[in-house]
């Protein structure tokens, strides 16, 4: 029998024991063996049961044990079973006088088992399994020790539930990380993981001083392809077509969708620039053949643009922006073809061309914003827009904001632009409620973190807002999460004065970096904005929903608004809006349109269609 000293003891080192990172098996196992060495038993042995499920994580003291576990598990009947459906002990002193488990029975008393006793590991919502001792002899098990059976099945049901709820979290912060730095679309890396090769490769290229190179791959007439067939087809199209440049690449490149259907593929160790032709050229052939996609022949051709950074030179992301110029040369020249970028020369030549054209256009009027709906998911009604950069060039045509940014950054623009478009859309917001009084308008204007870095950006918001009679709390500065990578505690006192101003400021992209949750802590946000990736994992695969949720759940713990990004379909609407974010925008609502067709879109109520079936769209 065992006395209260003994099993406070041992109870004393399970606790100790538990309090690690052990596993489930593990922990069992532990309990199995404690169990044998205190009450008077043969063997002692495990299992976890779930509805539905056939018992898992079966563990035992000894072999014996361990073969009567999987013995009652195989026949679906025995002592272990009762006392997880019932969640009362089961004791059966004699098994060859008991009739309760007549195919248990007659294998388990021919080896050997003369009586077995289950104890239920209970919790305050259920039960997760049961724990079963063995005996060689016929009798009862004495009141203590069936107590203290019970004690530990007990303690073992709650350490069992806190591995659960560890291993559980584990794999959605593992979800959320793969999720991060990977595309839903195709798998391949995305920007993020592009832009840490990067820097790898920078780091690897100084000490070898080998040659590294860029191709910016982007397909022909895609945008044809989502117009005549659809989003869907479009889609199947893009995972087709990586699967084919995985095919082209070397085994040691990084291939990564960085947008839409633009591809970047980033080589070291280059032994000569003709390396790289070569991979450019077997990229073309691999789209020579047309695609067979959802019953339609779909010949795409892909313009390639290369930019390369010879021995000793720096390999910077400038390195994808020249590429991306090439490419857009290789698309003025026809398409279906490739351009090389020498680094240097592009260093001198287009940087200068481009930062020429970017201050000619913004002096003309030849940069122009656009804004995107963001509506309430409960109402499915309009509640703000977000003002999003756009610049067509005279000869390269439509520049990626991205592209547009950097080159600003570079060149000592951005605090430029960013004021012209931070005046330009509160400006237009006041035109917009003129037409519409009392509507409630939210204005989301992104903040680069070179803007928000630059001296006197709060006293530029400030005078912004007393020109244009903007209301400070409609007004959303979106940030990234790389703002405190420069100067964390400068970034935090700008954000403060900001606060103080009284606009709102939101997390964009959240998730897209390793430490997002660290930043959800530290930055004084207002509203957390879920990457556009976790929602396109919504209904292709299981982490897609939990991630979402669990997200939303964190930020209103902590008292953020939630808004889902990218929602293109109804499907993604009412699942974001069941998981309670509070906005949400994506194409499903609206495209981004110029401020002269915000009016029509705020009038249509365009966002009240999604909850009655239909969505209505604005055209660019």
């Amino acid at each position: 029998m065992v006395d209260k000293d003994t099993l406070s003891s041992v109870l004393s080192d399970f606790a100790r024991t538990m309090i690690t990172d052990f596993p489930i098996q593990a922990i069992l196992d532990h309990l199995v063996v404690r169990i044998a060495d205190v009450v008077p038993v043969t063997g002692a042995g495990v299992a976890l049961i779930a509805p539905g499920v056939a018992p898992h994580h079966v563990a035992a003291s000894n072999a014996a044990a361990l073969h009567f576990e999987r013995l009652q598990s195989d026949l679906g009947q025995g002592p272990c079973t009762v006392a997880y459906e019932t969640g009362e002990a089961v004791s059966v002193p004699d098994l060859r006088l008991d009739d309760r488990f007549p195919d248990f029975t007659a294998v388990a008393s021919q080896e050997g088992v003369r009586a077995v006793f289950a104890f239920p590991l209970r919790h305050r919502a259920g039960r997760l399994g049961a724990l079963d001792l063995y005996r060689d002899a016929p009798g009862v098990l004495d009141p203590v020790d069936m107590a203290a059976a019970q004690t530990l099945a007990d303690v073992a049901a709650a350490y069992l539930l806190n591995a659960q709820a560890r291993q559980e979290a584990l794999h959605v912060s593992e979800q959320f990380r793969v999720g991060a730095l990977h595309d839903a679309l195709t798998g391949l890396p995305n920007r993020v993981l592009l832009q840490q090769r990067l820097e790898h490769a920078a780091q690897r290229a100084s000490r070898s001083h080998s040659v590294a190179a860029v191709l910016f791959a982007d397909l022909d007439r895609f945008k044809w392809v989502n117009d005549t067939y659809g989003h869907a087809v479009g889609d199947q199209l893009l995972i087709a077509a990586a699967s084919r440049l995985s095919a082209a690449v070397r085994p040691g490149d990084t291939l990564a969708r960085v947008s839409g259907d633009e591809f970047v593929v980033l080589c070291e160790d280059l032994a000569h620039l003709d390396d790289v032709i070569r991979l450019a050229d077997r990229v073309g052939e691999a789209f020579a053949v047309p695609f067979e996609v959802a019953g339609n022949r779909l010949g795409v051709s892909v313009s390639v643009g290369i930019a390369y950074a010879g021995p000793g030179e720096a390999v910077t992301d400038q390195l994808i922006t020249h590429a991306d110029q090439a490419m857009y040369r290789a698309k003025r020249l026809g398409g279906a073809t490739h351009q090389v970028v020498d680094l240097q020369e592009a260093d001198g030549a287009d940087d200068r061309g481009l930062d020429r054209d970017l201050r000619s256009a913004l002096a003309a009027g030849g940069v122009e914003l656009a804004y995107q709906p963001i509506v309430a998911t409960a109402s499915g009604a309009v509640v703000g827009v977000e003002a999003l950069l756009r610049w067509t060039h005279p000869l390269s045509g439509a520049v990626p904001a991205v592209t547009t940014i950097g080159i600003a950054e570079h060149d000592g623009l951005v605090t430029g632009i960013g004021a012209w478009a931070l005046e330009r859309s509160c400006t237009e917001r006041g035109r917009w409620l003129a037409e519409h009084p009392g509507l409630p308008l939210d204005v989301s204007v992104d903040v680069s973190v070179r803007q928000l870095m630059t001296p006197g950006f709060c006293g530029t918001v400030a005078d912004v807002l007393q020109r244009t009679g903007m209301d400070p709390a409609a007004l959303v500065l979106e940030l990234t999460e790389g703002l405190l990578v420069e100067d964390g505690a400068h970034a935090l006192s700008v954000l403060a004065d900001l606060r103080g101003l009284g606009v709102r400021l939101a997390l964009d992209d959240f998730g897209s970096g390793y430490n997002s949750l660290a930043y959800l802590r530290r930055l004084p946000v207002d509203i957390v904005k879920i990457n556009q990736a976790f929602v396109a994992d919504i209904g292709v695969v299981p982490s897609g929903r939990v991630i979402v949720a669990a997200v939303t759940d964190l930020a209103h713990a902590l008292g953020l608004s939630v808004t889902a990004e990218g929602i293109e379909s109804q499907a993604q609407h009412e699942v974001v809006a069941g998981l309670g974010c509070d906005h949400a925008q994506g194409h499903l609502y609206g495209r981004p349109v110029p401020a002269a067709q915000v009016s029509a879109l705020l009038r249509a109520g365009l966002a009240a269609g999604p909850r009655r079936g239909t969505v209505a769209r604005v055209s660019r």
